[in-house]
């Protein structure tokens, strides 16, 4: 899986002007949870598509960008969560175990 780190204010705004162009994931990490875990272990097993980019962000360490995220895309925040933003909106939120790389794909189209 080639995850790129979102840390910042920055990364988020950058990820979506990206979403014109293609789908980006979020994953929203917990370190301290085992379920969360799991869950990027699942995505990392997959196959990864190459139509779609995957951001990677540690919410322990950066508290506020979840915040914001969830602000920003009018989402409940949990942990382990996924989003997608496509065109600069969140097409698609899920968590816990319900992540999975196959519902990304289908949800992507």
């Amino acid at each position: 899986m080639n995850w790129k780190e979102l840390k910042d204010e920055v990364g988020l705004e950058a990820i979506v002007q990206k979403s014109s162009e293609r789908p980006q994931v979020i994953f929203k990490h917990s370190t301290r949870c085992s379920i969360s875990t799991m869950a990027k272990s699942r995505l990392e097993r997959a196959d990864e598509p190459s139509n779609i980019d995957f951001n990677y962000l540690d919410l322990i360490a950066h508290r506020n960008i979840s915040t914001k995220i969830a602000d920003d895309f009018s989402v409940e925040h949990a942990s382990p969560q996924v989003l997608i933003i496509k065109n600069g909106e969140c097409i698609y939120d899920e968590n816990h175990s319900g992540i999975s790389m196959n519902e990304i794909m289908e949800a992507v189209g």
